[in-house]
């Protein structure tokens, strides 16, 4: 675990991944978008696939979140 700690806690590389993997395709709205409005309207008709897509495009901004997180806490203390 200790080899993973230099990518995890890279703030420009979280920043990177969730602005390109994390809204692709761009257009006509992020995918992850319109995932969410999808499960937010109910989730009517959404298969394992389309979870685990949604898993796939929200994991680079939960670990943007986390970073952010440790370095306020870390600022804070």
């Amino acid at each position: 675990m200790n080899n993973l700690k230099p990518i995890l806690n890279n703030l420009n590389l979280w920043v990177l991944v969730s602005l390109t993997l994390g809204l692709a395709p761009f257009l006509p709205e992020p995918h992850v978008v319109g995932k969410i409005r999808w499960v937010l309207g109910g989730a009517t008709g959404m298969t394992g696939t389309d979870w685990f897509d949604l898993l796939l495009h929200l994991t680079p901004w939960l670990l943007l979140v986390r970073i952010l997180v440790l370095r306020i806490r870390h600022n804070l203390l």
